[in-house]
């Protein structure tokens, strides 16, 4: 189940942010992709549409729904972030391909002993974790076989 967009205009709301047509925009772009998305892909797909709509405008929205955890952040190494709407019964983590870019998710991770100890070596209150590998997935390591 991905948050809806009437929840997270809820949301929105609570935390005092306006439900501007520039940011349902957004929230639609990302609402209706399965995939991983950058900003300058979330912008292509929003200019069409919205042509007044700035990637200064993409950035910002997406950086509101980050910090209120209504979407997921990929980290894909450097400046390059990438986002997916998050699913608020799901914990996931991400498997990125440090040649193409591609993410895969996966769900299988209990950390929670690692959690526990931390914690309590560091005194540390933990409130959460992000968990992202990186490597070369199946299609790049096939193409660096065939180049050889």
């Amino acid at each position: 189940m991905v948050f809806t967009r009437n929840k997270i205009a809820s949301i929105l709301k609570q935390h005092g942010y306006k439900i501007t047509p520039q940011r349902r925009a957004v929230l639609n772009v990302i609402s209706l992709s399965r995939d991983h998305l950058t900003p300058a892909a979330i912008y292509e797909k929003i200019h069409h549409e919205h042509p007044k709509v700035g990637l200064v405008t993409v950035y910002r929205t997406l950086d509101i729904l980050a910090d209120l955890g209504l979407i997921c952040e990929v980290h894909a190494g450097g400046n390059c972030r990438s986002y997916l709407m998050r699913r608020p019964s799901e914990h996931h983590h991400h498997l990125i391909c440090s040649d193409c870019g591609a993410v895969e998710d996966f769900t299988d991770c209990d950390l929670s002993k690692l959690e526990q100890r931390l914690s309590k070596e560091t005194s540390f209150d933990i409130e959460g974790h992000l968990l992202e590998f990186t490597g070369r997935c199946r299609d790049c390591r096939k193409r660096i076989r065939d180049d050889k």
